[in-house]
């Protein structure tokens, strides 16, 4: 079951004490313990959950275009800004993970922290309903909603733009390694564009690795 310190952050997060410790314990499982309930199921339909309350939210705050509400929406419902929620809130002491999985590097990783992140609202939303999940969501996604998270153009789209506008062929992305085991994979990208250059990231994804390489190749080039 739960420890005490466990339940209080969980309280603290969803604004009420957990009572199926079952459910609980399981969002916060990796597959790596051999535990045959652990985290996934929840994390699908924590990510739905999450996907409807931020598409609501953003559709309340304004009257932006389909495409910018979309872009904005992929941002905060990614993986990406999943862990950096979980990891605001202090969330990785309480994973449970098996020995191989910690060694790795587990705790601090974006699949991981993202993953168990909508485990958690899929846990909340079983034991509490839409609506108590819906107002979890609104707390831990304030800053990132209210912030700039999105708002800018994507790095891959603004690169692309750059090259047509100079009249340059289309970025070229390519997976130069990939390392780690799975739960904790890193990925290197490269990106170049003829006649100008290239430049690398390495990410837990090959997405994010090509959206932090089209980063660095507007920072160096542009």
């Amino acid at each position: 079951m739960l420890s005490e310190d466990t339940l209080r952050f969980l309280a603290e997060q969803t604004g009420c004490e957990p009572q199926d410790q079952a459910l609980w314990l399981e969002a916060l499982t990796h597959a790596s313990t051999a535990d045959k309930r652990n985290y996934e199921r929840l994390e699908f339909l924590g990510d739905r959950v999450l996907g409807l309350t931020i598409a609501e939210w953003l559709y309340e705050r304004g009257d932006e275009p389909e495409g910018r509400l979309s872009q904005r929406l992929n941002a905060l419902v990614s993986r990406v800004t999943c862990a950096e929620v979980a990891r605001t809130i202090g969330l990785a002491p309480y994973l449970r993970l098996g020995k191989q999985a910690r060694d790795d590097g587990g705790q601090d990783s974006d699949n991981i922290l993202g993953d168990v992140m909508e485990a958690l609202i899929g846990a909340c939303f079983i034991e509490r309903g839409f609506e108590a999940a819906r107002a979890m969501v609104r707390k831990l996604w304030e800053e990132p909603v209210m912030g700039k998270t999105g708002k800018r153009k994507h790095p891959k789209s603004a690169l692309q733009e750059w090259a047509a506008g100079n009249r340059r062929r289309t970025p070229e992305y390519k997976l130069v390694d990939r390392s780690g085991p799975d739960h904790a994979a890193r990925f290197t990208v490269s990106v170049s564009v003829h006649g100008i250059g290239e430049a690398q990231a390495t990410s837990t994804s090959k997405q994010d690795a090509e959206t932090q390489a089209a980063e660095e190749f507007m920072r160096r080039f542009a």
